[in-house]
């Protein structure tokens, strides 16, 4: 996977690497506590928010604490 990601990079012209551990751990959490078909998003959508200039530690947090957060009550 790692050469796979790196690859991506470079075809995305990112400037750094992509720390695949956190984004596949805020996947599986997303999946396990909100829905399944939903990990994809939170992932993209750090991404944008790391692309608009929040810092990716900043962003990771964000998710993790409304995944932490999400009641039964909440859930569609």
């Amino acid at each position: 996977m790692d050469n796979w990601v790196d690859a991506l990079t470079r075809a995305l012209e990112l400037p750094s690497a992509v720390d695949t551990e956190t984004v596949l751990d805020v996947a599986r959490d997303v999946a396990h506590n909100v829905e399944r078909r939903a990990a994809p998003v939170p992932t993209y959508l750090v991404g944008v928010a790391v692309g608009r200039g929040m810092a990716p530690e900043v962003a990771v947090e964000r998710v993790r604490e409304l995944v932490q957060g999400w009641s039964t009550a909440e859930k569609p």
